[in-house]
């Protein structure tokens, strides 16, 4: 994070920072292990420092965490199974990981696209499945867009509001996210049961 900042913080007021966020976010929404949050966070401290604007901001990096997320999803519906086998993408996506979601697609849906959000390491995964089995686009756009709405306008504004508390701001950055990951796995649980109970009963 000391890195992007340092290096963006000359260019003040200037489409640069915005524009490396920007492609920074769709490398993480490709799987490319650069940690989201910390990209996020980095924007939060770029407006905190005035070098960009926090609405701005904001908006830039909810469009390219989706557009990361579509172009996964593209390349699911698009290519699918063809891709399993080749290089990179056979490091992180094969047949059981591929099944194993589909499962869960097929019990939660929507749920599982909004917790997708909050599970970097399966999020590409996930969405590159949903693809991959031909669900409607909109599903992906609905869920993971209102996940988007929560995590990025959260971080982003925290830091800008509260940059001179970052190391508050990191803890309850955290205490958010889990919280948000707590209640979507109640949740998940919570219907789990609900079925297995009328499943039982019938």
């Amino acid at each position: 994070m000391n890195l992007i900042v340092d290096y963006l913080i000359d260019y003040a007021n200037g489409p640069i920072p915005y524009l490396a966020i920007f492609l920074i976010l769709l490398a993480c929404g490709l799987g490319i292990p650069i940690p989201e949050d910390i990209t996020l966070f980095a924007a939060g401290v770029l407006t905190y420092y005035g070098v960009c604007d926090v609405w701005t901001m904001i908006a830039v990096c909810l469009i390219g965490v989706m557009i990361g997320d579509t172009f996964v999803f593209w390349l699911g519906h698009h290519f699918g199974r063809r891709l399993i086998k080749k290089w990179p993408f056979q490091l992180f996506l094969d047949e059981e990981k591929i099944d194993g979601v589909r499962q869960k697609l097929k019990k939660h849906g929507g749920k599982l696209l909004f917790a997708a959000r909050f599970m970097p390491g399966f999020r590409s995964t996930i969405f590159f499945t949903t693809g991959l089995l031909h669900l409607p686009y909109r599903n992906l756009l609905i869920y993971d867009g209102l996940a988007a709405l929560v995590s990025v306008p959260a971080i982003v504004y925290s830091v800008y509001r509260f940059g001179d508390l970052l190391e508050y701001v990191i803890k309850m950055i955290k205490k958010v996210e889990g919280g948000i990951v707590g209640v979507i796995i109640i949740g998940i649980l919570f219907f789990v049961a609900r079925h297995y109970y009328k499943k039982r009963k019938a």
